[in-house]
Parts: structure tokens; C-alpha cells; sequence
């Protein structure tokens, strides 16, 4: 039995449909390299969506390598339910040390979706313990087209219907509003005045949408909706964090610091499994209080701040630090920007979305059947590039540790993709007709 047809056989992938996944061949993974996936049979691919937006450095950096090994000899793992280790303490300090100010408490997780969960879990729990008037605020606000993760909670605050709408008896309700309108939002929360727990936002890019860019200042004027109306901000970075937008965090670009800030994907640089929920110590101070009045936090997880992901994350921030990756990484941002430029003159494009190395290239005119993102994914992988669309939004996103050459090839490859995908799907449909 080959791999592929044991895969076939006993795996079930996400967000992929098995029938269509059975019918093509199979591309299996054995090892990494840089910015390379090197499958079974030797061949190599450039990593153009950094395994999913979580690959930071490349792979197998010497740095993070290292980091882990050594926490091997110590210990892979100890709950923090009574215990705690030097890794979570370690990079609970540096988290908050380069976080927005305010930002004091971190509480781990293991994925984006818990992440997002725990903050909004937080959000509704401070104010019931606040009494009075303040237990009102039981409602939470997001955008159309959101999305969060795919736990129950966080599934209620996204918006994006492929994904949610079979799920909706399941859910609570939210307030959704209009992306990038502020007045929407201010809308929203005047017709809910003192009702309104927390605002939940992807910061500047909306990422799985489709890469939709929210315009300037309007992160800002959530904030400051926010403030006026007594609700609770959580930016939700997990994929606009570790520098993809060319900033550490996104909220930095409009000086932003949200009430709880929710970090995954690149924190430990690609390597492991690992969340963080940062929250402000106004936020943390409402949980206390003597064990007989139950103002517990009651939330956690086996591998809460396990030791090794802990240590990978330390380890990448370092690499942030002495290699200077963002400093380095606004020079590529804007070889990217030229780059796109022949392929958003495409005729099969209709719009090219850009913010810092998150890149949505989105084609028109095709018919949801063609699934013509799909077959440009295909043609990448044939002229040796990974890449993943989102319907027929062709996502390219590759570790900020890509050199300049690796970064030109990826954008040809995906010039060529596209070109090649689409006109088949043209001669096709000409010599049907």
C-alpha cells in the first residue's frame, strides 16, 4: 500500500471535499527545508502560504530547532493547572514587553479558534461579575464575512455563510456589522447602548474572507466607539500577527490597544500548536476574588502553554530580534507590491489585495463549477509552488524569511498558474460551444 492510498483510505482532510481530494493525486509531504516542502519522490515546492499563514522564519531554522531539542532534555510537557514552567513564564514577559500597552495577562491556549473563544468567554464573564447594570452586556458585535475559527463560539462571531450557515441552530446570536463602515458600527452599538459585551475585529486584512483590507483609521474608530460606548475591544490577530502585515502586530498601524489581543499561527513560528489571549489588567483584576465566590476563569486546556511550543515561540522571537525581520521585511513588501503588478493586469483578475506579505488575488468570471482557484492551486504545484485559494481568491502569503529571488520565483509561478489555468478553462469552454 502506497502512502497516498492509505490516505485515501483512512484520512479525512479539512475544509476539503474527499470526493474530489480521491480523485487527484495525492501530494505527500516528507520534509522542509527554508522556504521548500519536499514531497516523497524529492521534488520541491516553494511554500507560498506558509503552511497555512503560520510558517514565519522558514523551516527547520537552526535557531528554533535548537530551542526545541534542548526543552526535549528538560520536559516536552507539564500542565499549568497548579504548576507552571520557565518557558510560559519566560514568554509571557516577552509577549506583553512587545504587545500594545495595557496589555498585561496572558492566558495559553492551542489554536486561533480557542484563542478567540477564551477572549470572548472573558468578555461575558467580566461583566456578569461586575453586577448590576453592567450584566446587561451580554451581546457581541462583529464584521460581516468574519471569521474567527471553528469552535461553537467562535463560529457565532463569523460571518462568512459557506462555512457557518449549517451550523446556526447550534450558535448564539450576534450583531453583525457592515466591514470597513463605521457608521454601521456606531449604528450598532447606539441601537444596543449598554448591551454590548465586546466588538470582535480582524485587524485591517480580513483573511479568510478573501484578503478583504479594511480601510484607514478604521480600527481606530472601532477603538474609540468602544471607549465611548462602554464595550470591550478584541482584535483578533491571529492570522495579521508575527508580522504579516509588516508590523509585529497589526494594531500598531493605527496605534490601537484592544482590550484583549488574540494571538496563534506564527507565535511559535510554525512549529507547534500554541495560543495566546492577552488582556488588560482591568480585565484580569474582575476575576479575583476568594475561591468560595467562584470568579474563577473556569477555562483551560491539557496543553496549555505546553513547554516545547513555549520554547519554539521564544526562539522565534529572538529570530525577530537579531535577524531583524520586520526591518528587513519592508524592502520584500515592496517587491511585492511591483511583482503583482503584471498579474493584476490579467484579464482573468479582477482585483489584486495586498497588505504587507498577505496577498489576495482574486479572479473573475468563472462559474463556482470551474473551481478555477482550484485549478491554478494545480498548475503552481506543477511548476513547483504551494499555494491555496480561497473559492476563486488565490492566496499568497510565504514565510517573511523568503529571500528576494525565492520571492520573484513564487510570483511567476503564480503568474503562470493563472495564466494557464484560465486559459484552458477558456479553450474549453470555446470548443464546447
Amino acid at each position: 500500500m502506497t502512502l497516498a492510498s492509505l490516505d485515501r483510505d483512512h484520512l479525512w482532510h479539512p475544509f476539503t471535499q474527499q470526493r474530489g481530494w480521491a480523485e487527484e493525486e495525492q501530494l505527500v509531504i516528507e520534509r522542509a527545508e527554508g522556504t521548500d516542502l519536499i514531497d516523497t519522490e524529492g521534488r520541491r515546492y516553494i511554500d507560498g502560504v506558509s503552511s497555512l499563514w503560520c510558517n514565519v522564519h522558514g523551516h527547520r531554522h537552526p535557531k528554533i530547532d535548537e530551542a526545541v531539542r534542548d526543552q526535549l532534555d528538560r520536559v516536552a510537557h507539564s500542565t499549568m493547572l497548579g504548576l507552571s514552567h520557565p518557558p510560559a513564564i519566560e514568554l509571557a514577559r516577552r509577549l506583553v514587553e512587545i504587545a500594545p500597552p495595557g496589555l498585561s495577562r496572558v492566558f495559553y491556549s492551542d489554536s486561533g479558534s480557542t484563542a478567540a473563544e477564551i477572549a470572548l468567554k472573558m468578555a461575558f464573564q467580566y461583566w456578569q461579575q461586575q453586577g448590576g447594570d453592567a450584566a446587561k452586556k451580554t451581546k457581541f458585535v462583529s464584521l460581516r464575512e468574519a471569521y474567527h475559527g471553528d469552535t461553537i463560539g467562535s463560529v457565532s462571531v463569523g460571518g462568512i455563510d459557506l462555512f457557518h450557515a449549517t451550523y446556526r441552530p447550534l450558535l448564539f446570536d450576534t450583531l453583525k456589522a457592515e466591514t470597513g463602515d463605521a457608521a454601521d458600527m456606531e449604528r450598532l452599538l447606539v441601537e444596543n447602548e449598554g448591551e454590548v459585551a465586546a466588538v470582535i475585529v480582524e485587524p485591517l486584512v480580513q483573511g479568510a474572507a478573501g484578503m478583504l483590507l479594511q480601510p484607514d483609521g478604521y480600527l481606530r474608530q472601532v477603538r474609540e466607539m468602544c471607549d465611548r460606548h462602554g464595550a470591550l475591544l478584541v482584535c483578533d490577530e491571529v492570522a495579521v500577527g508575527f508580522g504579516r502585515t509588516g508590523r509585529m502586530f497589526a494594531c500598531e498601524h493605527e496605534d490601537v490597544a484592544p482590550d484583549f489581543l488574540c494571538l496563534a499561527k506564527g507565535i511559535t513560528g510554525g512549529y507547534l500548536p500554541l495560543a495566546a489571549t492577552l488582556a488588560t489588567e482591568r480585565v484580569y483584576e474582575g476575576f479575583l476574588g476568594e475561591h468560595h465566590e467562584f470568579r474563577t476563569f473556569f477555562h483551560g486546556h491539557t496543553y496549555t502553554g505546553n513547554p516545547l511550543a513555549c520554547a519554539a515561540a521564544l526562539a522565534s522571537l529572538d529570530v525577530f530580534e537579531e535577524e531583524d525581520v520586520i526591518g528587513r521585511l519592508q524592502g520584500k513588501i515592496a517587491l511585492l507590491e511591483r511583482l503583482l503588478e503584471p498579474i493584476a493586469a490579467l484579464p482573468c483578475v479582477s482585483e489584486v489585495r495586498q497588505k504587507g506579505f498577505m496577498v489576495g488575488i482574486e479572479l473573475g468570471g468563472f462559474a463556482v463549477e470551474e473551481r478555477m482557484g482550484h485549478q491554478v492551486t494545480l498548475a503552481a504545484r506543477e511548476r513547483g509552488a504551494v499555494i491555496r485559494p480561497l473559492g476563486d481568491v488565490v492566496v499568497l502569503m510565504p514565510p517573511l524569511g523568503i529571500d528576494e529571488s525565492e520571492l520573484i520565483r513564487l510570483v511567476e509561478i503564480t503568474g503562470e498558474a493563472i495564466a494557464a489555468a484560465t486559459g484552458i478553462a477558456r479553450a474549453e469552454q470555446r470548443q464546447a460551444a
